[in-house]
């Protein structure tokens, strides 16, 4: 502490993600940990909560206890207020999953674009042709995103977007569930549901579970992330499997290069591809292609 205060260095990073409870987040920080212990570096982590107002905070806790730097998961676009006073006085931070419009810097994320248009592809070839999506408000560039993806598999099907089917909620468990019992007082019923992430699809699932419907006879399911410790439950999710702790282990370096002046002044943007896994959950093991009906 003491030859901290003297040199000005804390040895202390910062790190702000919105939902901790979230297998993508939290496998995130330990590859941001890791890479920043072994660099020498503590890793301070806080949990926005998907909240503007607790971003800022958090935002101005981790200046005050002077961290040498930031590692931040948005909320949003409306994040640009918390970061903007970081940008003013050239404070090293990194994004990591989530874009922010009109904020240039350094950014590590997935390609949520190709990545939806492979699962709803997926689903496609399998026979859907009535898709639903649950999808989180459109000021997420990673809902933008993969809302673009889900888009361009439909067109590329020759298949029309329906607004019913499009139905916004938090990217959470709870968002998922009541998105989800929307989507089943539909009629007709889609035969398939594409989530933005883990957390939306297991609350999907317990709304399916609970009208005595199941996964894939009844709907099929598929999302963003694979939920490691959830793969021994049937039936398996079919997921977009992201390289979630390379988000964490790339932006950190990003990181430690920007401090130690490495970087320049470009800003750099690291996309990340991830990989289908295909499992039960869409009913591809379970029967030949489906006969739907067309969409009219």
């Amino acid at each position: 502490m003491a030859r901290g205060l003297t040199s000005n260095k804390t040895g202390a990073l910062g790190m702000i993600v919105p939902d901790i409870v979230n297998p993508f987040f939290a496998i995130a920080v330990r590859g941001a940990e890791t890479v920043a212990r072994r660099a020498g570096f503590r890793l301070l982590l806080c949990n926005s909560e998907g909240d503007l107002a607790l971003e800022r905070q958090y935002v101005e806790d981790m200046i005050s206890h002077r961290i040498e730097g930031l590692l931040i998961a948005p909320v949003g676009d409306r994040s640009k207020a918390n970061l903007l006073p970081l940008v003013r006085r050239e404070f090293p931070f990194v994004l990591i999953d989530r874009s922010v419009a009109g904020l240039d810097c350094d950014l590590v994320q997935g390609d949520s674009i190709s990545g939806a248009r492979k699962l709803v592809s997926h689903l496609i070839a399998l026979g859907h042709r009535r898709v639903a999506v649950v999808i989180e408000p459109d000021n997420v560039s990673t809902a933008r995103d993969r809302l673009q993806g889900y888009r361009e598999a439909l067109d590329a099907a020759g298949l029309r977007m329906v607004p019913d089917l499009i139905v916004r909620t938090s990217a959470d468990r709870a968002g998922g569930y009541q998105a989800m019992q929307r989507i089943l007082d539909l009629d007709p019923l889609p035969t398939a549901v594409f989530a933005v992430n883990n957390m939306t699809a297991l609350g999907g699932m317990q709304a399916i579970r609970e009208r005595q419907l199941m996964v894939p006879r009844d709907v099929a399911l598929v999302c963003f992330d694979d939920v490691e410790h959830l793969a021994v439950l049937s039936p398996f999710l079919t997921v977009l499997n992201q390289p979630t702790e390379t988000f964490g282990t790339v932006a950190s370096q990003l990181l430690l290069d920007r401090i130690a002046g490495k970087a320049g002044e470009q800003f750099r943007r690291v996309v990340l591809q991830g990989d289908l896994l295909v499992r039960e959950s869409c009913g591809a093991k379970a029967h030949s292609p489906l006969s739907v009906a067309a969409e009219p």
